[in-house]
C-alpha cells in the first residue's frame, strides 16, 4: 500500500488535513563558542536576516540571505550549526546534562551531538555512534569544526551498544525513519507501508537495546521525523508494555499524541508524547521522553 492518497487519508484519520509545505531553513547558535561578541550582529552585517524560533533556545529561522549560510567564516569557525527547527527540540528535553554520560545512538551527521555538547558545556562524555562509514566522516568533521571536546565516536550499530559494557545517564534515540514529505518532495512516490513497518521493527530493536543500557534513574529521548504512527505512537505503546519503560510529561512545541490509532487503543501515557505536523516553519516530527518504571 502506497501513494499520496493512501498516506494523506491516514493523516486525516489522525486529525490533520494535508497541505503542501516547505519549512524554513534554520540555524542554532553554539553558545559555548560564542563568547565576547554578538554573533547575530555579525550575521546581520553580512545581510543575513534571522527570526528567533520561540520554542528552540538559540535557534533562528533564516528569513533572508543572499548566500549559503553554510559558507560563512562564522559557520566554519563553529559559531553556529545549520539545524532544522523541530530537530532542535529533542536534545533540550533531558532534565540535565552537565557531567553526564550520554549516548547519541544514531549521531551522524552530528547536529544533535554538537547541541548535546553545547548543553553540557563540553563536560561529561558523549558516546556518538553511527553504522555508516561515510556518515561518520561527516560526524567527525562537524564535531571538530564546532570544537566539541567531550565526544567519543564509534562505528557501531545502535542495536549492539551493549558491547561497549557501559551504562548511560541519558540516551538520545533520534532513530532512522521514513522521513516525511515536507523534506522530500518525492516522498509519496518513494514510500510504501512496507517501508514504514520495516523501519518500525528496526526502531523497536534500538529501543530494546537502549532500555538494557539505561541507568535506573536515566532518561531516553526518542525522536523521529516520520508522520507514521507505526514508527511513533505504536512503538512507544510497545515500549511501555514490553520494556519496563514509562513516558514522562514534556513541555515542548507540538500537540498531544493520540492514544487511539486506527481503532487501536494505546496506553494512556502515550499522550505524553508530542506530534508535530509539517508547516512553513517545521518539518513533521515526533518526540517522547522515557524513563525506567520506578526510576
Amino acid at each position: 500500500m502506497f501513494g499520496k492518497e493512501f498516506f494523506v487519508n491516514r493523516y486525516r484519520v489522525l486529525g490533520w488535513e494535508f497541505r503542501d509545505v516547505t519549512p524554513r531553513q534554520a540555524i542554532r547558535v553554539n553558545s559555548m563558542n560564542v563568547k565576547g561578541f554578538d554573533l547575530l550582529e555579525r550575521l546581520s552585517s553580512l545581510g543575513v536576516r534571522l527570526e528567533e524560533i520561540p520554542f528552540a533556545r538559540g535557534g533562528y529561522w533564516v528569513v533572508r540571505s543572499e548566500f549559503s549560510v553554510g559558507a560563512t567564516v562564522e559557520y566554519l569557525l563553529g559559531y553556529y550549526s545549520i539545524q532544522e527547527a523541530a530537530a532542535q527540540i529533542p536534545a533540550t528535553l533531558f532534565a540535565d546534562l552537565k557531567g553526564k554520560t550520554v549516548l547519541d545512538a544514531c549521531a551522524a551527521p552530528g547536529g544533535k551531538t554538537v547541541q548535546l555538547a553545547d548543553l553540557m558545556g563540553n563536560t561529561g562524555v558523549i558516546v556518538a555512534l553511527d553504522i555508516n562509514k561515510q556518515r561518520l566522516k561527516a560526524l567527525q568533521n562537524h564535531l571538530e569544526r564546532c570544537h566539541v571536546k567531550n565526544a567519543v565516536v564509534y562505528r557501531l550499530d545502535a542495536r549492539k551498544v551493549s558491547k561497549l559494557r557501559l551504562k548511560f545517564d541519558r540516551i538520545l534515540l533520534d532513530v532512522p525513519c521514513s522521513g516525511n514529505f515536507a523534506m522530500d518532495k518525492l516522498w509519496f512516490e518513494r514510500r510504501t507501508l512496507a517501508d514504514v513497518k520495516r523501519n518500525a521493527k528496526l526502531q523497536r530493536e534500538m529501543l530494546a537495546e537502549a532500555a538494557k543500557i539505561l541507568k535506573v534513574d536515566g532518561e531516553i529521548v526518542y525522536a523521529t521525523c516520520s508522520l507514521e504512527p507505526e514508527e511513533n505512537e505504536l512503538n512507544i505503546d510497545w515500549a511501555v508494555r514490553n520494556l519496563g519503560l514509562r513516558t514522562v510529561e514534556i513541555e515542548c512545541y507540538g500537540e498531544e499524541a493520540p492514544t487511539e490509532v486506527f481503532g487501536k487503543r494505546l496506553d494512556n501515557s502515550v499522550g505524553n508524547c508530542r506530534r508535530i505536523w509539517p508547516s512553513e516553519k517545521t518539518q513533521g516530527f515526533f518526540v517522547c521522553k522515557l524513563k525506567k518504571r520506578g526510576g
